[in-house]
């Protein structure tokens, strides 16, 4: 079929009529709106019971025996499981057995052998002094010979001597001694102490979330045995990107989403901005506390919260998406004016200066 140039000057109008009626069915447009904007800040991350930690074992061992149930509730202290520790017992038995050689009652026979050698010395010394004292009494007579005098003087300067030699002996080897049976001691101490880590203790009372070896597994420095934590108290433990942490504040007002409690807005605070980012993810741990927590709480529930930065109770808003560039709105007229933005939520944007309520404005097209 043939259209003719007559045909064709009638329709081109009537497609152009459709196009532009078509266009402005499907132009969006509103007025800005005076009401209250909240700006916040969005973070994730889960419910995590107070003092929550995981439970190592110090030594590398096989458990002998595990002594609580996930839910049991402990004290400080409490032994949660054993480890095998027969090398542990033999090292304290051994370091006994040294230490019991190594005091100083057993070695009491030396020390009263020397102790009877200083004796007999002692006496001996006394008598070579007498002996002098009557030698020279008997010189100063006139009777004897200087050689003998002499005589009775080096046996005397001997058995001093002798005695000196003993008493410095016996108080060299009562220090040996002392010094030995403290470090036997010390030994023995540190046997019981490594003994003592085959224990694993309960660093805080609380609650036992979960149990992650079973007996006769291997139990490594490496690897948690076990998670606990408090029992009746928990936190808010979330992640805030790097863009936004210099906005976060200990003391603000968050507004908490769980999944376990659908529909639920819960109040919390927040108590701690861990100084450090984390590298791989780019951001920043921050804690907050339950201003009303929930009745039924579990460690790893998962959230979703909106910490409260701003809060302006009358303010003229737009949509976000009618926002170009950050900082141009469209008029009805298709005039592009520049706007002053404000604060911003995930929906709105409060506009300062730039448009007012009666101005009708389009969403432009993306």
């Amino acid at each position: 079929m043939l259209i003719s140039y007559k045909m064709i000057k009638r329709i081109i109008p009537a497609l152009i009529l459709f196009v532009s009626t078509s266009c402005s069915k499907n132009e969006e447009t509103t007025h800005p709106v005076e009401e209250k904007i909240t700006e916040s800040v969005y973070a994730s991350g889960m419910i995590k019971s107070k003092n929550q930690y995981q439970v190592f074992a110090t030594s590398n061992a096989l458990i002998k025996e595990i002594y609580v149930e996930e839910g049991s509730v402990i004290k400080k202290g409490d032994v949660i499981c054993s480890l095998s520790n027969e090398k542990a017992l033999l090292n304290t038995a051994a370091a006994r057995i040294a230490g019991e050689y190594a005091s100083l009652k057993s070695n009491k026979d030396i020390l009263a052998q020397i102790g009877l050698d200083i004796a007999t010395a002692n006496a001996k010394m006394e008598n070579d002094a007498s002996l002098l004292k009557k030698q020279q009494n008997l010189w100063e007579d006139g009777i004897g010979t200087e050689n003998e005098l002499q005589q009775k003087k080096l046996n005397f300067t001997n058995s001093t001597n002798q005695f000196n030699a003993l008493k410095f002996k016996y108080s060299q080897i009562e220090k040996q001694l002392n010094l030995q049976a403290k470090q036997s001691q010390t030994t023995i101490e540190l046997a019981n102490s490594t003994s003592e880590d085959y224990l694993v203790k309960s660093a805080f009372d609380g609650k036992v979330y979960a149990i992650y070896k079973k007996k006769g597994e291997m139990a490594t420095t490496q690897s948690p045995i076990a998670l606990v934590g408090a029992s009746n108290a928990f936190i808010i433990d979330m992640q805030v990107d790097e863009y936004d942490i210099t906005r976060i504040q200990v003391g603000q007002k968050i507004k908490v989403l769980m999944d376990s409690y659908k529909g639920q807005v819960f109040d919390a605070t927040i108590i701690k901005v861990n100084p450090i980012m984390n590298t791989s993810t780019k951001s920043f741990t921050i804690e907050a506390s339950f201003i009303e927590p929930p009745t039924t709480l579990y460690p790893n529930l998962t959230v979703e919260a909106n910490i409260i930065i701003n809060v302006k109770e009358r303010a003229i808003t737009v949509p976000r998406d009618y926002i170009i560039n950050n900082e141009y709105i469209l008029l009805k007229n298709k005039e592009k004016r520049k706007v002053t933005i404000g604060l911003k939520d995930y929906q709105k944007v409060e506009i300062l200066k730039g448009i007012t309520t009666t101005d009708e404005i389009v969403k432009p097209n993306v």
